[in-house]
């Protein structure tokens, strides 16, 4: 298959790592990637916080750059973050129809059909949960909400990490609770997120984990920012960063992005 990559924006930024892995794991699997340059922003951001007017041409440049999927130059576009590709796939075509751009609506909700995020992609498109992956490490999953309630990916993710060889896969208590992020949520309600996030650090540290696991850079910024400030062992890893991971060219934890070493004065 020829496979068309959105890397998204905080991945693109931030933690390209999850992007890159995606290509590795892909090409390994014997597709085709490739990475139009015109993307940007799918727009999220703009339609959470109310501004619709704003997420217009962002979203007519996603349909854009992603509109050869529609006539067969891609087979499919691939999305390394649930909190993405449910923007794509429910609010696009809202913010076209919201604008009176009927025809952008229709192209937005043709391209949005052929998206998947990951895990949707190599279980469903592709077929496949096991991907040749190892990775002899001790690994816990945080499905993220927008993955989890928006797409229902159900237990694609968990198919997929079971299927590694090596891995100590360990269930995370009350895996299904918001890590307190929610985008501009963490920032308009920084109280309220911080004991959400506080609950969920508490799990994963219970967990007793090396690694903890999602399939969106976004939430693993912010879980992996509180396990760091209150000095937890466990690091983070994106899913694609774990299935991208084979016996000759190994993930190593080293590849997780930390930002302190130490607990902050304060912090738990």
């Amino acid at each position: 298959m020829r496979i068309a990559l959105f890397a998204t924006c905080v991945a693109d930024a931030m933690f390209p790592g999850a992007p890159r892995a995606t290509v590795r794991l892909l090409e390994r699997l014997g597709h085709t990637v490739v990475f139009p340059e015109s993307q940007a922003c799918c727009g999220q951001m703009h339609v959470n916080t109310g501004y619709m007017d704003e997420a217009l041409p962002v979203v007519r440049n996603h349909v854009q750059t992603f509109d050869p999927v529609l006539t067969g130059a891609w087979d499919a576009v691939v999305v390394p973050s649930g909190s993405c590709t449910g923007s794509i796939r429910h609010q696009q075509a809202m913010v076209a129809r919201r604008a009176g751009d009927e025809d952008l609506a229709t192209r937005a909700e043709a391209v949005s059909a052929r998206t998947y995020e990951l895990s949707e992609l190599l279980v469903d498109v592709l077929g496949v949960t096991d991907v040749g992956a190892y990775f002899p490490h001790r690994v816990t999953y945080h499905p993220t909400c927008h993955s989890l309630r928006m797409l229902r990916v159900g237990d694609r993710p968990e198919a997929l990490l079971r299927a590694v060889e090596g891995i100590d896969l360990v269930d995370l208590p009350q895996a299904d609770g918001c890590c307190g992020f929610g985008g501009t949520f963490a920032l308009k309600n920084a109280p309220t997120s911080s004991a959400m996030l506080d609950d969920k650090c508490d799990a994963v540290d219970s967990t007793a984990a090396d690694v903890l696991v999602a399939g969106d850079r976004s939430c693993l910024l912010h879980i992996g920012g509180g396990l760091s400030r209150r000095g937890s062992a466990t690091t983070t890893l994106h899913l694609a960063e774990v299935l991208a991971s084979t016996r000759e060219h190994p993930t190593p934890l080293s590849d997780a992005p930390r930002t302190r070493t130490r607990p902050v004065g304060g912090s738990r």
